[in-house]
């Protein structure tokens, strides 16, 4: 890697406010905000608005479309399309 043209590359608090979850990993990211983790240790935190804490899809909670409903239900509004 060429040197001067990336960006540090250190540990951060990623801290989703909505489930209060938040872990320790590392990023490119910054903040001027600072948090003191578990080990003591000052890192700088990034606010996220959703993380696998509180998706549906990893919580369970997602629905599931019925597509097929709404294909059939588009066609008898509008009709088959015509095969070429």
């Amino acid at each position: 890697m060429k040197p001067g043209i990336h960006p540090a590359y250190g540990p951060v608090v990623f801290r989703d406010g909505a489930a209060g979850f938040a872990f320790l990993t590392r990023s490119t990211m910054t903040s001027d905000r600072t948090v003191e983790w578990e080990d003591g240790n000052t890192y700088p935190v990034v606010d996220v608005e959703i993380s696998s804490a509180s998706h549906p899809f990893y919580t369970g909670t997602a629905r599931v479309l019925d597509t097929a409903g709404r294909v059939e239900r588009f066609e008898r509004r509008y009709g088959r399309r015509e095969a070429r």
